[in-house]
C-alpha cells in the first residue's frame, strides 16, 4: 500500500515489467540463543528454554529484550503465552534514551491480561500514552486467550500501525511520530509475571523515507497566488498577510501527490492561515481543495472546505489549547490515505476523519487570509508519498 512496495498485477495492467516478489518472512530468533538481541532497562531477565524467550520480572524498571537491528516497514508475526500473568508489550520502531541501559520509548503493541482486555492495542511507551486503546471493540478484547499462546501481527508500513489477535483485527493506528527503529520484548515492571515468546519472524518492506518539499533557502518548487507576500528567511518560509487585503494568498507546491504523509513545522504569529492539500488554483478564492487550519488561538487541526462544505471537521477549543504552542514552533502532521485524513498537531490526534466526496489528488499550498493581519512561518516541510490502498 506504500511507496516501497509495488503490485504486480497493476504493473502489468500499465504495461510496466512486474515488480519482484514480496520479501520473504524470516526469523529474527534463531530458537537457541539471544543472538542478534540485546538487554536493556530494568532487573527482569531474559533466556532461551524449549525454543522460546523466557522473560521473568525483576527489579527496577520495565527491563526490554531489543533487536540489534532497527526496521522501517515490515510485517512482524510472534506467539505469546503468560506462564504467570503479567503486563507485557511488544515495542516496534522504538528507539532509546543515550546510556547502556536508557529509556525505551515508542510504540508498543501492549500485552495485558487485566480485565480491561486491551491487548494487542497500541500505548507509547516513554512518551504519550494510549493511542489506540481497544475501547469500544468488543471483539478485539475478546480474543486474547489467558492460558495458551497467541498470535500477534504487527504490520507498520509508512504512517499505518495495525495490529491483529489470533486473526481478529485491534488496531488501525495513522501515525507519524517515527518512521523506524527497533523491535523488543517487554517484560513490565511489577510484583510477578513470567512470559514466553516464539516464532518471531519480520518481512522487511525496507523503509518510508521523508523527502523535503522546502529546500531552506529559495522558493523554488513553489508558485504564488493571490494575495499576501511569501519570503525566505533563515530556513522558514514566511507569509505575511494585511488586514486591507482582499484577495487570500497562497503558495501552491508544483508537485502533486495522491496518497501522502505530509510533516512540518508552523509559528502562528497572527492571523488566520492553513495548508491545503489535494488543491488546484480555481473558484472565487483562488483554491479548491481540503484545508487544514492553522491559528494561533482556536481550530488548528481542523478541516474545512472552502467555497463547498465549510467546515468537516472543527476541533473543540479545549483540545487545541492543550495541544498547540501559540507563537512558538508547532509540529503537524497531515495523512490522506483513500477517504481518511488524520491531524496530528504536536504529537497530539485532532482530527480523523472519513470524506468519499472531496479530490484525491492535487497539489500542497500554504495560506494566509484575506481580511487579516496575517503573519505564519513555515519550516522543515517534508513529505511521504503513499501508495493507495
Amino acid at each position: 500500500m506504500f511507496s516501497t512496495l509495488a503490485w504486480p498485477v497493476l504493473a502489468l495492467l500499465a504495461g510496466l515489467p512486474a515488480a519482484a516478489e514480496p520479501p520473504p518472512s524470516l526469523p529474527i530468533f534463531d530458537g537457541k540463543t539471544l543472538n542478534g538481541w540485546t538487554k536493556v532497562g530494568g532487573g527482569a531477565t531474559f533466556r532461551v528454554e524449549d525454543g522460546t524467550f523466557v522473560g521473568d520480572v525483576g527489579p527496577g524498571a520495565n527491563t526490554f529484550l531489543r533487536t540489534e537491528k532497527t526496521y522501517g516497514d515490515f510485517r512482524l508475526e510472534l506467539d505469546a503465552r503468560l506462564d504467570v500473568p503479567g503486563n507485557s508489550g511488544i515495542q516496534f520502531r522504538s528507539h532509546q534514551k543515550p546510556g547502556e541501559n536508557g529509556q525505551v520509548f515508542g510504540y508498543q503493541c501492549e500485552i495485558d491480561p487485566s480485565p480491561r482486555a486491551w491487548t494487542a492495542g497500541i500505548y507509547d511507551e516513554g512518551r504519550r500514552g494510549w493511542l489506540f486503546p481497544l475501547t469500544g471493540r468488543p471483539e478485539a478484547q475478546k480474543a486474547f486467550r489467558l492460558d495458551d499462546w497467541n498470535h500477534f501481527v504487527i504490520e507498520a508500513r509508512g504512517p499505518s500501525l495495525q495490529t491483529w489477535l489470533n486473526g481478529v483485527p485491534c488496531a488501525d493506528l495513522i501515525d507519524t511520530e517515527d518512521w523506524e527503529g527497533f523491535i523488543a520484548l517487554q517484560v513490565h515492571a511489577g510484583k510477578s509475571g513470567r512470559i514466553r515468546w516464539k516464532n518471531i519472524t519480520i518481512q522487511d518492506f525496507g523503509h518510508s523515507t521523508p523527502s523535503p518539499l522546502f529546500n531552506g533557502k529559495t522558493l523554488q518548487g513553489w508558485q504564488a497566488s493571490g494575495g499576501g507576500h511569501w519570503s525566505v528567511e533563515d530556513g522558514e518560509i514566511h507569509g505575511t498577510s494585511a488586514t486591507a487585503e482582499r484577495a487570500h494568498g497562497h503558495l501552491f507546491s508544483n508537485a502533486r501527490f495522491g496518497d501522502f504523509a505530509l510533516r512540518f513545522q508552523v509559528k502562528p504569529e497572527r492571523g488566520d492561515s492553513g495548508v491545503y492539500f489535494h488543491a488546484e488554483e480555481a473558484g472565487k478564492s483562488g483554491v479548491a481543495g481540503l484545508q487544514v487550519n492553522i491559528d494561533p488561538e482556536k481550530d488548528t487541526g481542523g478541516i474545512y472546505e472552502i467555497d463547498g462544505r465549510g467546515w468537516l471537521f472543527r476541533p473543540e477549543t479545549a483540545v487545541i489549547q492543550k495541544a498547540l504552542k501559540p507563537g512558538a514552533w508547532n509540529t503537524v502532521a497531515i495523512v490522506a490515505l483513500a477517504d481518511r485524513v488524520v491531524v496530528h498537531v504536536n504529537g497530539t490526534k485532532i482530527a480523523d476523519l472519513r470524506d468519499d466526496k472531496a479530490a484525491r489528488a492535487g497539489r500542497f499550498a500554504l495560506q494566509v487570509h484575506a481580511g487579516q493581519d496575517v503573519d505564519v512561518r513555515f519550516k522543515q516541510i517534508e513529505v511521504v508519498a503513499l501508495d493507495p490502498r
